[in-house]
C-alpha cells in the first residue's frame, strides 16, 4: 500500500458553530490528493492544506464533464469512537462511477486508508452536537489540457470533509415533493445509474422550478415513457404499500443507493415484505385515492431517510399519511442513525472504526 505523505496546514481555519452547521457551508483544514499518469498510474498519495486547486483551462473536466464523486459519512459515538458506514461499498460504485467514464480504477482498500487518514489529521474537526456527523466528499475530475473529446490521460483524486447537520431544513419532517414531467434526469445506456457530476447539473433547472412551486425536491419519472417513478433528486424512493415496501428496481438509469441497499436489508430482516420494481405514476396516483400508500420516504447518504408527507402531480397534490412520518420510515431512520452513531449494536457488519 502507499505511503500518504501529510503537511500539516500552518495557519488553521477558525471553527465554525457546531449548533448551525446547515449542510455543506464549512471545510476542514486539510484534504487528500493524488494523481493519476499513464506511466505511473496512480501515485503521490497526500495529505495537504485544503485549498484551490490549479487547472489549466483546457483541463478536460472543465469540458467535457468527465468526473466522478461519492457521498460518505463519519460519525463520533458517544464513547469517542468515530465511525464510518460501508465505505468500502461507496468505493466499489466509485469504481464502477470511474469505470462507465474511462476513469482508471482506484484500489478500494487504499480510498478506505486514505478517507481514515484524513480523518484523524483533522479529527478535531469532527461534530460531536447531536445530528451532526462530518459529510465525506471522494470526487475524481480529468486534468489533462486537451480538446479533442475523448478520454483524459491524467488525472486528480482527491477528498474533502465538511462538518454537517441535517441534509434538508426540516430534518425528520416530512418533506413536500413535486413530480417532475418535462425535464429528464436520465436514460438506461447513459449515466444515470453512476455519480457522474453531469447528472445533477441536468437536475438543477427542476429543482429551482420544484423550489419556486414551494416543494423541497423533485421526483424523477423515467425518461422514455415519461411514466415510471425513479427517484428524486438526491435520493432513492420507497412506498409503503399496503403492507409491503416498494422500490423503483434498478433498471440502468437509478443510483443504486448505499442507503437504500441498507434499508432493504434491513426490512427484509425485520420479515417486512419487499419489492424491487417498476412503479408507474398512475399507480402510485390510485394507490394515494385509495388510501393504500400507507408511508413514503426516500433514502440518501445526507438525508438518511426523509419522509414524504405531500407529493405533487401538476396540480394534484396529495398528502401521505396525515403529513407525518410514519412507523416504517422511523424505524428505519431509528435502526439506521443508531448503528452509524454507535448506539446500537451493528449486527449488520456495516461499520469499520477509523
Amino acid at each position: 500500500m502507499k505511503e500518504i505523505t501529510i503537511v500539516r496546514t500552518s495557519n488553521p481555519k477558525k471553527k465554525p458553530d457546531y449548533s448551525n452547521l446547515g449542510f455543506g457551508k464549512y471545510y476542514t483544514d486539510h484534504m487528500f490528493l493524488m494523481d493519476y499518469s499513464p506511466d505511473l498510474g496512480w501515485h503521490d498519495p497526500r495529505i495537504v492544506p485544503y485549498g484551490p486547486i490549479s487547472l489549466d483551462p483546457a483541463a478536460m473536466v472543465l469540458h467535457y464533464a468527465q468526473t466522478t464523486f461519492e457521498g460518505m459519512k463519519a460519525y463520533r459515538t458517544g464513547d469517542g469512537r468515530t465511525l464510518l458506514f460501508r465505505p468500502w461499498d461507496n468505493f466499489r460504485r466509485l469504481n464502477s462511477s470511474d469505470n462507465r467514464l474511462c476513469i482508471p480504477q482506484i484500489d478500494v482498500d487504499f480510498a478506505v486508508e486514505a478517507v481514515k487518514t484524513l480523518l484523524r489529521v483533522d479529527m478535531d474537526w469532527m461534530p460531536t452536537e447531536v445530528g451532526t456527523s462530518m459529510y465525506i466528499r471522494p470526487f475524481v475530475i480529468a486534468t489533462e489540457p486537451h480538446l479533442g473529446v475523448r478520454a483524459s490521460n491524467s488525472y486528480l483524486f482527491a477528498i474533502i470533509l465538511s462538518p454537517v447537520a441535517a441534509y434538508y431544513p426540516e430534518g425528520m419532517a416530512p418533506v413536500r415533493i413535486y413530480v417532475e414531467d418535462e425535464d429528464v434526469r436520465a436514460v438506461r445506456g447513459g449515466t444515470g445509474e453512476v455519480k457522474a457530476g453531469g447528472n445533477y447539473a441536468a437536475t438543477i433547472r427542476a429543482q429551482n422550478k420544484a423550489a419556486e412551486k414551494g416543494y423541497t425536491q423533485v421526483l424523477w419519472l423515467d425518461g422514455v415513457h415519461r411514466k415510471y417513478i425513479e427517484e428524486v433528486g438526491t435520493m432513492n424512493v420507497f412506498f409503503l404499500i399496503d403492507d409491503t415496501v416498494v422500490t423503483p428496481a434498478l433498471t440502468g438509469s437509478i443510483l443504486p443507493g448505499i442507503t437504500r441497499m441498507s434499508c432493504l436489508e434491513m426490512l427484509r430482516s425485520w420479515s417486512i415484505p419487499c419489492e424491487e420494481r417498476l412503479i408507474s405514476v398512475d399507480e402510485v396516483k390510485t394507490a394515494l385515492r385509495n388510501g393504500r400508500i400507507r408511508e413514503a420516504f426516500g433514502t440518501g447518504t445526507a438525508a438518511v431517510i426523509s419522509p414524504i408527507g405531500h407529493l405533487a402531480f401538476g396540480e394534484e397534490t396529495y398528502e401521505i399519511n396525515n403529513g407525518s412520518i410514519g412507523p416504517v420510515s422511523q424505524r428505519l431512520y431509528d435502526e439506521l442513525t443508531g448503528i452509524q452513531w454507535g448506539r446500537l449494536p451493528d449486527k449488520y457488519g456495516w461499520t469499520t472504526e477509523v
